[in-house]
């Protein structure tokens, strides 16, 4: 539990005023967005640095490329179980202390993957790694949405975000450079050690929280929230999305370096590794489309996004390099701004179970990647990258054509009594 934090016996919630919130421009606020960029640098390294790595495991262990995706895809279908979970043991433990436990504890593993003797010990340590990585996804919104003012709480979230995407292209980055001077172990050893070290950072830098108090976990009005969610026109379509948009995704770059790599391209594992850094066109196109989305309407603009990833897969089917790279950034760039509008989107449509709203639509998020990433595999056994292009194109179809479904939703109207500070701290 948080230093600060007294225990749940003694801890009594009282109210609080505006005046405690976390502000812009001041030390705190300072402190909260380092922490939180440094969590979103960890949390995404640790888990996507495999990702590159997928033809060395084929070819060091003699295994499939099917195979070799599932170092990363049973990692995020542990995940994708865990944070359904993950909330309702911070509202026990604390916030801050189960976050700090989730990165160090994951950083230690990574490096431990490093040295696993054989395939299955390495799965094993992925499957792990799963479990430890939902602490932070799962626990950080909470935190600020108890912690920050209202007005400094979408900058907060957008550096989390950020470092989020420089997580997931640092570490891809990283560990594909690293591996082809030094080895794949190396490549994901330094990996580990820097998320060692953001994990130190955002410990240190990170206020303890001053909102928070224990409470016990209300099974049947939990239990009510989530069936209330699938009566809900809207919300079950939005999850599907999730899941489409991240498995199209994560299945793209998963089997990317296998075609790069092979003739007539033969590219090295360092440059396939630099190819990875397009995923920094995510920490803008989030943005963008996040802020056209809130003028236009989401139902105006989610079905763009899917159009751009559909135009981009069609792209990769053909042989030059640069339209590749092109079709790539295309799908990156939908990518990102269609998981801006929906996870936005489920959060505007939850209502009171909007963080049981959340957890599933994380969960849908990432079986996406857990099932889309490792079934990939099997198409470019059968059919090369034309299989794989097939199977993302199909998956961001049927994205498209649920957007288009969602065009037709009828908006909630809008709330006219605003939560009270006092709410907002008991409700997490």
């Amino acid at each position: 539990m948080d230093a600060s934090t007294p225990t749940q016996s003694t801890r009594k919630p009282v109210a609080w005023s505006e005046e405690d919130l976390i502000r812009h421009g001041t030390p705190a606020f300072k402190r909260t967005n380092l922490a939180l960029f440094a969590a979103g640098l960890a949390t995404f390294g640790l888990l996507y640095c495999v990702q590159p790595l997928m033809p060395l495991f084929s070819q060091h262990y003699g295994i499939s490329a099917a195979a070799s995706a599932l170092s990363l895809s049973v990692t995020t279908g542990v995940l994708a179980f865990a944070m359904l979970f993950a909330g309702g043991v911070s509202d026990a433990l604390g916030r801050k202390s189960v976050m700090v436990a989730s990165l160090l504890s994951s950083a230690v593993l990574v490096l431990l993957s490093a040295l696993m003797p054989n395939w299955y010990a390495l799965l094993a340590i992925r499957t792990l790694l799963g479990l430890t990585l939902s602490g932070l996804p799962a626990v950080a919104m909470t935190y600020l949405t108890e912690e920050m003012h209202v007005e400094s709480i979408g900058l907060g979230m957008g550096l989390y975000i950020s470092g989020s995407a420089v997580g997931g292209m640092s570490g891809r980055l990283i560990s594909g450079v690293v591996a082809d001077y030094f080895g794949w172990r190396i490549g994901i050893g330094v990996v580990g050690v820097v998320g060692l070290i953001s994990g130190l950072v955002f410990w240190q830098a990170l206020p303890p929280s001053r909102h928070f108090y224990p409470k016990p976990l209300q099974w049947r009005a939990l239990y009510a929230r989530f069936a209330g969610m699938f009566r809900d026109p809207g919300l079950p379509w939005l999850f599907v999305e999730g899941f489409l948009l991240l498995g199209a995704f994560v299945t793209v770059y998963n089997y990317l370096g296998y075609r790069l790599l092979a003739p007539p391209y033969n590219l090295s594992q360092t440059v396939v590794g630099l190819i990875f850094g397009i995923y920094l066109i995510g920490t803008f196109s989030s943005a963008w489309m996040g802020h056209l989305a809130g003028k236009l309407g989401r139902r105006k603009v989610l079905w763009t996004a899917f159009a751009l990833m559909l135009m981009g897969t069609v792209c990769t089917m053909l042989a030059s390099l640069w339209l590749i790279i092109l079709g790539i950034t295309t799908i990156t760039f939908g990518f990102f701004g269609g998981h801006s509008i929906v996870s936005s989107w489920v959060g505007r449509r939850g209502g009171v179970a909007k963080a049981q709203a959340s957890s599933m639509y994380l969960f849908s998020y990432y079986m996406g990647s857990s099932v889309a990433g490792a079934s990939g595999g099997l198409f470019y056994a059968a059919d090369g990258w034309l299989g794989v292009a097939l199977f993302v194109g199909a998956m961001v179809l049927a994205g498209l054509l649920i957007a288009l479904r969602l065009y037709r939703l009828q908006p909630l109207p809008q709330l006219v009594t605003p939560p009270t500070p006092m709410s907002k701290g008991a409700m997490p």
